[in-house]
């Protein structure tokens, strides 16, 4: 996954240096030289993260930092100070002040590439929340944004999973201030605990007492009750690769041993913050669109979502660059079921279908019921291949298992047909793409049903 990375820093050369690095993972770099190009980069640019240097002429990085996480319109934008200040409360004033993580120069290349991917994977999520936000045209967001991004009153619900009863009790004393902490020593256990507790973070030491670490955090990033639970690991010097296949699995943040007691609880802070920032972007999109562009009987986005929002997705993937599939499925001979089994029975089936297609696609996908028994589905940073495995998935997936008749007390054998089709270069636009998806299911459906067909653009 490409992304855009704004470097300031006003010594040149270790511009290019992080330049380098980052375009040789072909990475998007954009450059500033003190705080205000730095602040001007981000009201014109699609920036995806920040590499902020502190000490600069005029105004230093702390001071950026504070400013865009002042403005509605650059508050989720991830922000990394890299620097040469490595004290404790420098770190604290950073984390304070918004940003997300420190790299201490010069900087450690794993450290730097794994730290960017996460946050990479990170900011497309809040682009896709803050995306579908927009869509359902809530007037109330950037003052509700600018709200979830203070801090709430009262403490934050903490689990802390940790060998030795002695570090708890060290590490719940250091959070007394900002934390209510319970504590589970088995990691098998904690996993139990976490899905029932309704904690806003998860902190997981390294010590696991035989155990794996990052076997819990992979498993609570897979469960859906915990799936955006912050998690954070508390690692011991020299695990260096550890850390960095953590922050692969979803874990957000980190700290390494000894630990320092205002850091570790700046850090728990601004997880806390993140998760009320994403809670509130769910919850408003929820609340406001559910009536008006949700398909009552499958629960999926309706049609008037679609035509809004893909073209959203459509022209965020022309300026980006990157590429944007799209697939029809219809249900093949839908018409002989509900002649034979009612509409109830036609309903029962476009629910499982509905459930079926849920199961099979990402987050950051958009999935609607497109009308009838016809279903679309756009794919985000996905490329036509993929696409192709994706509706074979999902057509095989359909085939495989009976769909149940509640009224009938029968299961029936159901197929689709799927269209393909992936965003061409311009004069591309989302009628002519539904269009060639919508041609390839007509082929598919005429050539013997049940397959998928790939439109080349």
């Amino acid at each position: 996954m490409t992304a855009r990375i704004l470097v300031v820093d006003d010594i040149p050369a270790n511009v290019k240096l992080l330049e380098a690095r980052l375009t040789a993972e072909y990475y998007e770099v954009v450059t500033a030289a003190n705080g205000f190009e730095a602040l001007d980069a981000c009201d014109k640019n699609q920036v995806d993260i920040v590499l902020l240097d502190i000490m600069m002429p005029g105004m230093d990085g702390f001071e950026v930092c504070e400013r865009l996480k002042a403005d509605p319109k650059t508050c989720h934008i991830p922000i990394v100070m890299v620097t040469a200040l490595d004290a404790p409360e420098d770190r604290v004033r950073g984390l304070e002040a918004g940003a997300d993580d420190f790299l201490t120069k010069p900087v450690n290349d794993m450290q730097l590439m794994t730290r960017v991917k996460s946050l990479v994977r990170l900011k497309s999520l809040t682009d896709e929340l803050r995306l579908r936000a927009a869509t359902t045209r809530d007037i109330g967001i950037e003052e509700m944004l600018q709200r979830s991004m203070r801090d709430s009153a009262g403490k934050a619900r903490l689990l802390i999973v940790e060998e030795r009863e002695q570090a708890f009790r060290r590490l719940a004393t250091l959070l007394d201030h900002v934390a209510d902490c319970d504590h589970v020593s088995d990691p098998q256990q904690a996993l139990f605990v976490a899905a029932e507790g309704g904690y806003e973070c998860v902190v997981v030491s390294s010590r696991a007492g035989g155990a794996d670490p990052l076997r819990l955090c992979s498993q609570l990033r897979s469960l859906d009750r915990t799936r955006f639970v912050p998690i954070v690991l508390l690692a011991e010097p020299g695990e260096d690769e550890r850390i960095a296949r953590g922050l692969e699995l979803g874990v957000n943040d980190y700290l390494v041993r000894p630990i320092d007691g205002n850091e570790l609880a700046a850090r728990i802070k601004t997880q806390v913050r993140r998760k009320k920032y994403h809670d509130e972007l769910r919850s408003s999109v929820t609340q406001s669109i559910e009536m008006a562009v949700t398909d009552g009987l499958t629960g999926l986005h309706n049609r008037r979502y679609l035509d809004t929002h893909l073209r959203t997705l459509f022209e965020r993937a022309q300026r980006r660059g990157r590429p944007l599939s799209l697939l029809i499925a219809d249900i093949d001979r839908f018409k002989s079921i509900n002649d034979t089994y009612g509409h109830d029975g036609g309903d029962d089936v476009l629910r499982e279908f509905s459930r079926r297609l849920r199961r099979n696609v990402r987050g950051l996908d958009l999935a609607c019921r497109y009308g009838g028994e016809e279903f679309v589905l756009v794919m985000p940073e996905t490329d036509p291949a993929v696409a192709g495995m994706v509706a074979e998935r999902i057509r095989a997936e359909i085939e495989s298992t009976p769909f149940a008749i509640q009224a009938a007390a029968k299961a029936i054998s159901v197929t689709a047909s799927f269209g393909v089709a992936t965003m061409a270069a311009a004069p591309d636009n989302p009628e002519r793409l539904l269009k060639r998806a919508d041609t390839a299911l007509y082929e598919a459906k005429t050539g013997g049903r049940n397959r998928v067909v790939a439109k080349a653009a």
